[in-house]
């Protein structure tokens, strides 16, 4: 696998819990043979893996189509909204991306002045504007996150039911791993 620039020959060496004192000692308690923690290693350095091209690419479309990461999130959203027939509006996009009215409104202004996206009067409602994605964009968008995405929905496709449900449910599972203290004591195995 290509390394991208954040990686380097050692990363997977420093995925070995047996390398640190407060994991090494959770290898001991789960009694795993040194093949099972490299199992363990190899798996969490293909999730790096992943994680690492996945962000190098959304890194190379930003770039590209020279967009922040929330501007990326707002066309997302726009199109996927106006996909399901349903008329975007600031406030709406404010309460997705998790940001005030005044940003969404300046987001709004850079992204109308780059020719990504365009206001209209609402429909129904006099006090607000339609928000839609330009053609142009649309097919940006489409040929470089939409391609990625298809590509990485193929390689899901081909894995088979019992693998998907496999790889689903240790991810929820990683995903639920509660956050830590950084101020906190760290527990004590056994």
């Amino acid at each position: 696998m290509p390394q991208t620039p954040n990686e380097g020959p050692h990363e997977r060496e420093m995925l070995d819990p047996r390398r640190y004192d407060v994991s090494s000692s959770l290898v001991s308690e789960y009694g795993l043979s040194d093949g099972e923690v490299e199992e363990v290693i190899d798996l969490f350095d293909a999730l790096r893996g992943w994680h690492s091209a996945s962000e190098a690419q959304s890194e190379a479309s930003r770039r590209y189509m020279k967009l922040s990461e929330n501007d990326m999130r707002a066309i997302r959203f726009i199109m996927a909204t106006t996909r399901e027939q349903r008329i975007v509006t600031s406030t709406m996009l404010a309460e997705h991306l998790r940001i005030t009215g005044p940003s969404v409104t300046k987001m709004l202004d850079r992204l109308e002045r780059g020719g990504h996206i365009r206001r209209e009067p609402h429909p129904t409602d006099r006090r607000a504007l339609s928000l839609f994605v330009s053609e142009s964009t649309q097919q940006t968008a489409n040929s470089t996150v939409g391609r990625y995405h298809l590509r990485r929905f193929q390689v899901a496709c081909e894995m088979s039911s019992a693998e998907r449900r496999t790889v689903t449910a240790f991810l929820r599972r990683l995903a639920e791993v509660p956050l830590l203290d950084p101020g906190a004591e760290a527990p004590q195995p056994g």
